[in-house]
Formats: C-alpha cells, structure tokens, sequence
C-alpha cells in the first residue's frame, strides 16, 4: 500500500519538515505549535513556558 508524504509547516519559520517537534511556549497557549528542529532551540531554552508535546514524523510507523 502507497502512502502518500504528509507535510506540516514550522509555525516560526513556515519551512516544510519531515520532523517537527509538537510545542506550547507562550503563557496561555491553547493550541500546540509545530516547530522545526533549526527554530527549537530559540524557544525552548530559558522559556519557563516551554512544554514538549511529542514529535511528528512524515512517515508513520507501520
């Protein structure tokens, strides 16, 4: 069975990953953000709001 390539966008810098990490980091942040690997050190490091949700991949486990 073929699958076809999901794709998301970084919300910082809106380049298309394969690999995102699944984020809050603003105070009253409701809704996760999907960041790249490039952006996520700027958010991550000394953000006392800072929470990892996980990290999509493009391709799923079978």
């Amino acid at each position: 069975m073929k699958h076809r390539l999901r794709q998301k966008k970084c919300a910082l810098c809106q380049q298309t990953g394969a690999m995102l990490y699944r984020v809050k980091y603003t105070p009253n942040a409701t809704q996760w953000a999907f960041v790249c690997p490039t952006c996520w050190p700027t958010i991550s490091q000394d953000n006392v709001h800072y929470r990892y949700g996980g990290t999509w991949k493009a391709k799923k486990r079978p």
